[in-house]
């Protein structure tokens, strides 16, 4: 009975290359053979505190150079462009929920080194307001940091973390003005001295969202906050 209702399912919703959007061939598959050649992770050499590009002979980007972050460190997986927007919106946006699948198993895959070197003990998704997360059926960053807990063992709470303040969105806004959309958005639910947390989202951009949650975490008694995302954009 479970086989048949599977087999429905695939016929009715097939699942899509998360890059080129194209019916997926093979049934078990997270991405197909073309797209998987092409999506290439950042390579070295990348900032030490971030994980952003940086020339051979720089240790930091000019962001964090000239700029103080809260999180201890952190690495994204894929470098931004039109391709991985797209993906990134339909995922978000348009249903497409099987995309996570892929970008987790790329987390869990690429971001493994960090992951060994940082030994974080518990899982943290950037939560979404209440409202926001009825508008939209589901936290983006919550349904990766399951993944992620169930690819790599390591537990995940979506509730340690809660945002109490319906912040504007993030795009429009320069690095000044994220920060402070963000001030006092977040609040930890519970005490949580001396451990190290991963926090996981879709997109590193300014560094903004990383930071509010990182001092929330370390308020609440967190020793090192690090994070993994799908990719990061431009500051």
């Amino acid at each position: 009975m479970k086989k048949t209702a599977e087999i429905l399912l695939d016929m009715l919703y097939p699942k899509k290359c998360p890059l080129c959007h194209q019916i997926l061939k093979e049934k078990n598959s997270l991405v197909c053979p073309d797209c998987f050649q092409k999506a290439i992770p950042m390579k070295e050499p990348l900032c030490m505190k971030c994980g952003r590009p940086v020339r051979m002979e720089e240790e930091y980007c000019q962001d964090c150079r000239s700029g103080v972050h809260h999180f201890t460190e952190g690495r994204s997986i894929f470098p931004y462009g039109e391709i991985w927007r797209q993906s990134l919106v339909r995922f978000k946006y348009y249903g497409c929920r099987e995309y996570g699948d892929f970008y987790a198993k790329a987390i869990s895959i690429y971001g493994r080194k960090y992951l060994e070197r940082w030994k974080p003990q518990m899982i943290v998704p950037v939560p979404l307001h209440s409202r926001k997360k009825r508008m939209r059926g589901f936290n983006q960053a919550a349904y990766l940091a399951e993944r992620v807990s169930r690819f790599t063992g390591i537990p995940w709470s979506d509730n340690l973390v809660i945002k109490i303040r319906n912040t504007k969105s993030q795009k429009k806004l320069n690095a000044s003005q994220r920060k402070k959309n963000l001030r006092n958005a977040y609040l930890v639910t519970r005490k949580i001295t001396g451990f190290s947390v991963l926090v996981v989202d879709d997109v590193y951009t300014t560094g903004s969202t990383m930071d509010a949650m990182a001092m929330c975490l370390q308020e609440a008694g967190a020793k090192d906050v690090y994070f993994l995302t799908v990719c990061a954009g431009r500051a």
